[in-house]
């Protein structure tokens, strides 16, 4: 149960991340409104996930999708450039994040 909350809070991150932008400095009531939710939620779940994760599999894990997710979504949502550069720097972290779940012991 613990990878399920930990995928559900690196999803959040991925919300609030993107909404905060959407919020223009949180000058947007609703962007704003998710962007808070959403990090509630994200850090919840990730709390959840620790209790029985260890602390560098869980938070590494966590901020990981975070990254490469809102790496993705300004891509695919905001016209972000994709160069090679960039998108060779998001395999490597996904490449990172692979070794670290198959080298924790949960």
């Amino acid at each position: 149960m613990a990878w399920i909350y930990l995928m559900a809070a690196g999803l959040l991150e991925i919300v609030w991340a993107f909404s905060m932008k959407q919020s223009h400095g949180f000058s947007r009531l609703a962007p704003t409104i998710v962007t808070f939710v959403a990090m509630l939620g994200s850090f919840a779940l990730l709390s959840l996930s620790m209790k029985s994760l260890p602390l560098g599999t869980a938070y590494t894990i966590w901020t990981g999708i975070g990254a490469v997710g809102a790496f993705l979504a300004g891509i695919a949502f905001l016209g972000e450039g994709a160069s090679a550069m960039r998108l060779l720097a998001a395999a490597l972290i996904l490449g990172g994040l692979l070794l670290m779940k198959l080298s924790s012991p949960a």
